[in-house]
């Protein structure tokens, strides 16, 4: 009787789950300026200094804030810059945006800090199924990382993949 065969173990295939490379969605949160807002949608600068000093700032700590205004106002630069002055001390990072661009944002820069020395020459999948959604954004961000290293890279599972770069064949 022939002995059973893993081919798929026996392949040399990497898989790379792009979920490990997720920020918790906890850290992640949204300043909105509107509610500042007289009527949400002037800013007056007395009123907006005022609710900027008395406001509870403790609650963003270590934090990713995502700053933005979700209504369509006129709101001076000056004014996201005294959010960024009392939320520096206390937030991990903050950036101009909402929550989803800052969330795809931190899911790059994780993908980006990658040591690709282990995919030097390999045949590497991305896998595409998992517990997590990943975005396309980490996609995207690992295609840009792994190409330039890697002997091919696919999309999917390791017994089931979609091909999306093979290294040409060197002369």
């Amino acid at each position: 009787m022939d002995a059973i065969v893993n081919k798929v173990a026996e392949s040399g295939i990497m898989t790379i789950d792009l979920a490990n490379y997720l920020p918790d969605m906890s850290s992640v949160v949204a300043f909105d300026i509107k509610p500042f807002l007289f009527r949400e949608m002037i800013l007056k600068e007395k009123d907006f200094r005022e609710s900027m000093k008395s406001h509870d700032w403790e609650q963003y700590a270590g934090k990713y804030i995502a700053i933005h205004c979700s209504v369509d106002a006129i709101v001076p630069v000056w004014a996201y810059m005294l959010i960024a002055s009392y939320m520096q001390p206390i937030a991990q990072s903050l950036y101009f945006g909402t929550a989803s661009e800052l969330y795809n944002k931190l899911v790059s820069d994780n993908i980006s800090n990658i040591d690709t020395e282990e995919y030097v020459d390999k045949r590497v999948v991305l896998k595409g199924c998992g517990d997590k959604e990943v975005p396309a954004t980490a996609y995207v961000s690992a295609t840009e990382k792994l190409r330039p290293v890697v002997k091919s890279l696919m999309y999917g599972e390791t017994c089931s993949t979609v091909p999306i770069y093979k290294q040409p064949i060197k002369k």
